[in-house]
């Protein structure tokens, strides 16, 4: 490992190069350093990196995140406890998320040969079918904090100030090993050359795009949507990994089903069959839903709860609150938007 002193004079030296790949690097040194507790020299180069000083005082980019920080209003820090292996997901986006994975884990090789895992993945779907959830198994498979954005803090009635705050964000994230989230993408990431939108959309999309091109690869960005067809065309080319969670099949919403009711002290006294039948076009979130409220009045109502008649009772209740309304459980597949 180089020298604390060597590596100061390099990135202050280099800083106002015109190579994109300058700063990518040093990025991944800091962000190196950061997960290794050394946080003194992770904020000496940041700070390096951005004025040519390696002065002491901390920069808003480099700060930890927290509820007083500038970055604390515009994304939230969790440590996800869900692996992988717990989630029912089709086939195909398990094996790429597998592949995903694996290619972060041994990216030390990649980069031997001048490659680096892909990191920006695009999930589309309808709601309550595990993209969030997908999320952040990745962050626990990966061992990294997930950041989740605010939009109650992200969007700003101001002219302009989105942008900043978008910019301002993806800074911060650079810092360190993270997954970051953004959910209900299509809020930021508007097709441009809509005549309904503002000239205000359009500069968010474009520094959007501007800061997803700079990321290193330690960074995975994760954005999820319900309505891909509203995202800009500009957007789509951007992800190296686009893939689709779908409502749970009658094969899929069974096996959701035996995962959750075994679990209960009773359990094995239900027909596992039966409450597939009952659950199959909802949603995971919906039928995660039935089976919370079925443990949560199996524990009040214990001992000697009949839980037979139990779940027949919650899930008549659950039904109606999950029938009305339901949309086409047809899903919309990803592909590109049409040319125009």
């Amino acid at each position: 490992m180089a020298r604390s002193d060597l590596l100061l004079s390099l990135v202050k030296a280099g800083r106002l190069s015109p190579d994109p790949r300058f700063r990518s690097t040093v990025e991944s040194i800091i962000a190196e350093e950061r997960a290794k507790q050394h946080t003194a020299l992770a904020d000496q180069l940041a700070s390096a990196l951005v004025n040519g000083t390696n002065g002491s005082r901390h920069l808003s980019i480099a700060q930890p995140l927290n509820a007083t920080s500038v970055v604390g209003e515009l994304a939230y820090e969790t440590a996800p406890t869900r692996p992988l292996s717990e989630l029912v997901l089709p086939n195909l986006v398990l094996d790429e998320c597998r592949l995903l994975l694996e290619e972060h884990h041994r990216k030390d090789l990649l980069q031997s040969y001048g490659m680096a895992p892909r990191h920006r993945l695009l999930l589309v779907g309808p709601p309550g079918n595990g993209k969030t959830s997908l999320a952040k198994a990745i962050a626990y498979e990966l061992a990294i904090p997930l950041l989740t954005v605010r939009y109650e803090g992200l969007i700003a009635s101001y002219l302009g100030e989105t942008a900043t705050r978008v910019r301002k964000l993806f800074e911060y994230a650079r810092q360190r090993p993270c997954v970051l989230f953004i959910d209900e993408f299509d809020t930021i990431a508007k097709e441009r050359g809509d005549l309904n939108e503002t000239g205000e959309i359009k500069r968010v999309v474009s520094t959007l795009l501007l800061q997803m091109d700079q990321l290193p690869p330690h960074v995975i960005v994760v954005t999820a949507t319900n309505h891909s067809e509203l995202l800009d065309r500009a957007v789509w080319r951007r992800f190296e990994l686009r893939l689709t969670l779908t409502a749970p099949s009658p094969e899929q919403t069974k096996q959701f089903v035996k995962r959750l009711f075994s679990g209960l002290e009773e359990g094995d006294l239900l027909d596992v069959n039966e409450i597939a039948r009952i659950a199959t076009g909802s949603s995971y979130s919906e039928i995660e839903q039935l089976f919370q409220d079925v443990a949560r009045r199996m524990i009040l109502q214990s001992p000697g709860c009949d839980i037979r008649k139990l779940l027949h009772e919650r899930a008549l209740v659950w039904k109606q609150r999950v029938a009305p309304d339901r949309p086409s459980s047809k899903p919309r597949p990803v592909s590109q938007p049409r040319r125009r």
